[in-house]
């Protein structure tokens, strides 16, 4: 598997429970595509999300957002490497 860092854009104003909200709806729904969402962070004040996770494709990263209600991630990159 994979990991994922994905990116949202367009969240100004978001706050921590709409994230955790957002984060819980996602691990709801994650065994559908096979994916382990890890970890989500945010900066209200850009508007910007971020999502690591496990999976085996960007495309079931992407399906698995979507099945949770959340609008689908902006960017998706591939981070293979990590310390």
């Amino acid at each position: 598997m994979t990991r994922y860092m994905d990116v949202h854009h367009g969240m100004q104003g978001i706050t921590a429970d709409q994230l955790r909200a957002g984060h819980e709806a996602a691990a709801a729904v994650e065994k559908e595509e096979g994916v382990h969402f890890e970890h989500a962070w945010a900066d209200p004040e850009s508007g910007t999300v971020y999502c690591l996770s496990e999976g085996p494709s960007p495309e079931a990263v992407h399906r698995a957002h979507e099945l949770s209600g959340a609008q689908g991630p902006d960017e998706i990159h591939a981070v293979p490497l990590a310390v």
